[in-house]
């Protein structure tokens, strides 16, 4: 099985949250520490760039928690065609004007539940009102298409997935259906609280009025008449899915400097943190990138008999 080429860097630039959600998988990242400066995560999209690596994600954690997030972004944004940012929301009112001129496209906005108890328990206590205007304050600021993050979680909130899309349709967002991954250390959560997306993907695209695919080929893309308009809802269904381990384009780097090839694997992680602290590294850098590229495969494969 041919991988696709890569040309996607989701950078991890911390482990710490101010959130609690008790399905969040950490991307399975085995940091201890949070090592990387906004110069040597330039350096690593410097070098990643070179190969033909143009879209950059910046994760966590909750990436907002670091007081030189914008530095981060200003640095990076030149150097690659888009970058976007996965964020909880709770402080996105405060940044989103300064990240927007920092250089960063769009964000993604993870949003369990539009109730706020339900909110509350899910994220541990966390505040819904400020996510709400974190969100339309990134939406004033251009920080779009904002595509909101739904894992659906069975018996939580796999009930208010039309309510989701009435809401992502509201505010022209995109919506990301995502099917919860197993949690490492955690499998209970898993075993407790997975949810197949296949029949609520059949009712989507009942309903659909065109399908596509997103860049990578992975997702199924359906766009739905609502409310007099029109709402994009991505379905992210990773679990068991060949073809969408097949169709992966990205490559990870955890905070304290190692690329990591999958998401779901943390036996083949190749360090970069001396490369990317030397000034002189990028030669070394891109011989990194091209190793963990090389060790890329399907996670989940193709079985033949």
């Amino acid at each position: 099985m041919h991988n696709p080429p890569v040309r996607s860097l989701r950078i991890c630039v911390t482990e710490k949250c101010n959130l609690k959600c008790f399905f969040c998988h950490k991307e399975w990242d085995p940091s201890v520490d949070c090592l990387l400066g906004p110069r040597e995560i330039s350096r690593i999209v410097k070098a990643a760039s070179s190969l033909g690596i143009n879209r950059v994600k910046i994760t966590g954690g909750e990436p907002l928690l670091r007081s030189d997030i914008v530095e981060i972004i200003r640095g990076i944004s030149p150097l690659v065609e888009e970058v976007s940012l996965v964020t909880n929301g709770a402080l996105l009112e405060d940044y989103a004007l300064d990240l927007k001129n920092a250089g960063l496209s769009r964000v993604n906005v993870s949003l369990p539940s539009l109730v706020s108890s339900k909110y509350r328990s899910i994220t541990g206590n966390g505040n819904i009102e400020r996510v709400f205007n974190g969100i339309n304050v990134a939406i004033e600021a251009g920080l779009t298409p904002l595509k909101i993050n739904m894992v659906v979680l069975k018996g939580v909130n796999d009930d208010e997935v039309e309510e989701m899309m009435d809401y992502a349709c509201n505010i022209n967002a995109i919506l990301q259906l995502i099917e919860l991954q197993p949690i490492p250390g955690d499998e209970q959560v898993f075993e407790k609280f997975h949810a197949s997306l296949k029949d609520l993907e059949k009712s989507i695209e009942s309903r659909s009025i065109m399908k596509t695919l997103n860049q990578t080929g992975q997702r199924p893309v359906y766009v739905i008449p609502k409310n007099g308009g029109k709402v994009i809802v991505e379905i992210v269904s990773p679990v068991n899915n060949p073809i969408f381990c097949s169709q992966c384009s990205k490559l990870r780097v955890t905070c304290d400097g190692r690329l990591k090839p999958c998401l779901l694997r943390n036996d083949n992680l190749v360090s970069i943190i001396e490369q990317a602290r030397s000034e002189n590294g990028l030669e070394f850098l891109m011989k990194k990138l091209r190793e963990a590229i090389a060790l890329k495969e399907p996670y989940w494969k193709i079985l033949t008999v």
